[in-house]
């Protein structure tokens, strides 16, 4: 019978490669893609709003890592089998179990954190808002006025 598992041989050669390889980075960040990104694609698609909250949660878990990936990067780049836990990492949040680590991150940790400071982003957003419809109505008010 065919299973949706790859072999274990499979798995054994990623695995390393991950922790000894050239480009593990995008190995890893392959997998963190592609696959998210074609079941997203797959929920817009669809009828169902669960599947597309579910991947959302998982992009925003997903940049949130990656921003925070970038100011860290040139320390965790020097741990042996960083790419290997990223990637392990990764696959727990996109693992299609309630306790993935999309759902759990973003309960306990992001949303938190919207919520506290969600009125004051929408302030500032509104204010520069404001402020680049006024320079964009005042250029276009000097270049008729010459």
């Amino acid at each position: 019978p065919s299973s949706l598992l790859p072999p274990a041989g499979s798995v054994a050669f990623l695995g390393l490669y991950l922790m000894f390889g050239y480009g593990a980075s995008l190995i890893c960040n392959l997998i963190g893609f592609t696959y998210p990104a074609y079941v997203s694609i797959k929920a817009i698609e669809s009828s169902n709003k669960e599947d597309d909250t579910t991947w959302l949660t998982y992009w925003v878990v997903y940049g949130v890592f990656s921003i925070a990936e970038f100011f860290s990067d040139i320390f965790l780049y020097w741990f042996p089998f960083y790419y290997a836990g990223k990637c392990l990492f990764l696959l727990w949040c996109m693992a299609p179990v309630s306790w993935n680590g999309s759902q759990v991150l973003y309960q306990n940790i992001i949303r938190p954190c919207f919520l506290r400071h969600h009125q004051t982003v929408d302030n500032v957003l509104g204010n520069l808002s404001t402020k680049a419809l006024d320079a964009a109505s005042s250029v276009t008010r000097e270049g008729n006025a010459g």
